[in-house]
């Protein structure tokens, strides 16, 4: 009987901790699908117009530019 709580318990602690990962791996899957639509959508708008990203470094605090220039091919 006490055997049988033991088992008992410890599946209970397994259960919950697969749905711990679980719902961590939503929250991941979830975040990877945001970075991916920012991503794409900078892809879109650098393919028609060009961007300009200005980036200060932290060690010695000179600002560094980069331009970004795309050509949008005809559909």
């Amino acid at each position: 009987m006490a055997q049988e709580n033991q088992l008992s318990t410890a599946t209970e602690e397994q259960v919950t901790e697969i749905e711990r990962i679980k719902r961590r791996l939503d929250m991941l899957d979830q975040r990877l699908d945001n970075i991916d639509s920012m991503v794409t959508a900078v892809a879109e708008r650098m393919m028609r117009q060009p961007i300009n990203l200005r980036i200060v470094c932290p060690y010695c605090n000179k600002e560094i530019e980069i331009g970004l220039i795309g050509n949008e091919k005809p559909k």
